[in-house]
């Protein structure tokens, strides 16, 4: 028998200005339902967008954005690009960071974090980057995920809120660009 209704199909693709509002009501969202992120729920469209940012996708599903992943240059204060550049692996290729990586609770259960990190991961290795990222040590799914798809703990950290706090980060480094990735 053929579901009369449907779900919707969710497209990833990259990040509009038209988008912000969406992504940032999705974000309030996420927050509310996980508490990620930490910080930026003052400001998410400003969390969203920054200077650093090299690029940004969202999941659209119908019109509603129901997720979004960013990749941005490191600071001087990312400690897992700083993790990854001392580590011994490390070979001098450009670093990027991985973050902003959001689905809302009613659009997950369809890998739509694991094609967000898709798009991410492609662009990077076509412009010569290797992904880095930090996760919350409390954030259990994302972590799951990252390790599935093959992405590697190079350490641990202080990830700061921006209120003068830190909790504790893992920091992880994307799989070699010429390995394979898990399903």
């Amino acid at each position: 028998m053929t579901n009369p209704h449907p779900e919707p199909a969710v497209v990833i693709r990259e990040r509009t200005p038209a988008d912000l509002p969406g992504a940032a009501a999705a974000l309030l969202d996420v927050h509310r339902t996980d508490g990620y992120p930490v910080e930026g729920v003052d400001d998410p469209t400003g969390w969203l967008t920054n200077s650093q940012q090299l690029r940004a996708w969202v999941a659209d599903r119908d019109g509603q954005i129901v997720g979004h992943v960013a990749i941005g240059a490191p600071q001087p204060d990312d400690a897992a690009a700083a993790m990854w550049k001392a580590n011994p692996d490390y070979n001098g290729e450009d670093v990027a960071v991985l973050g902003r990586l959001f689905v809302v609770s009613t659009a997950r259960g369809h890998a739509l974090a694991k094609r967000l990190m898709a798009a991410a991961t492609e662009y990077a290795q076509q412009h010569g980057l290797r992904l880095v990222l930090d996760v919350m040590t409390k954030d259990h799914t994302a972590i799951t995920l990252y390790e599935r798809l093959g992405w590697q703990r190079i350490g641990t950290a202080d990830h700061d809120n921006g209120k003068g706090q830190t909790v504790p980060a893992y920091c992880y480094v994307s799989p070699h660009p010429r390995s394979t990735t898990p399903a």
